[in-house]
């Protein structure tokens, strides 16, 4: 079900809470030989909506009304809002053994005995606020791999090979 929440959108103040910097995470990994990658589960649809703007999300199908109980995609500060609850979830790991971006996190440690206490401390952590992991999309104690789009390792950083073809293999535009 898509809902158009344009009008919604329009009256709502913008949340100009701060994505982090892209390559400050991708930088952080430098000199880290264990590293996982985990992505949550429709991110957004895990975070519950308070009780009084629930109604402001409702819409109307051939069976009744109806209204969200959790975020739904659309919304103009679910972003904003995820990232802030993830940054206040992994507070106390942010800087020192993980990093996060919205719905993407990255566990970085130099051994396998701290990667894997890391490990435990993130899972408690997701535990605790009932946040589920897509397992499809997480890899788990590995020496480089792709995350945010690029080619990362302890070492080097380099564009995904896939989206370098993309452009390479694009047609000039005709005039």
């Amino acid at each position: 079900m898509c809902v158009d929440f344009t009008d919604l959108n329009k009256v709502c103040l913008k949340d100009s809470f701060p994505l982090p910097h892209i390559d400050l995470i991708v930088d952080s990994m430098a000199g880290h030989r264990k590293l996982s990658f985990m992505d949550t589960y429709s991110g957004y649809n895990q975070i519950r909506m308070n009780q009084e703007d629930k109604e402001k999300t409702s819409f109307i199908t051939g069976r009744g009304l109806y209204c969200y109980m959790a975020m739904p995609f659309g919304l103009k500060n679910v972003g904003a809002t995820y990232q802030r609850l993830v940054n206040h979830m992994f507070k106390n790991q942010t800087g020192r053994n993980i990093k996060v971006y919205v719905d993407d996190l990255l566990v970085k440690s130099v051994t396998l005995e701290q990667h894997l206490n890391d490990l435990r401390e993130a899972f408690a952590i997701l535990r605790q606020y009932q946040m589920m992991l897509n397992p499809l999309n997480c890899i788990f104690d590995i020496k480089s791999g792709k995350f945010l789009g690029l080619m990362v390792s302890k070492r080097v950083i380099e564009a995904n090979p896939k989206m370098v073809e993309t452009i390479l293999n694009m047609v000039d535009p005709e005039a």
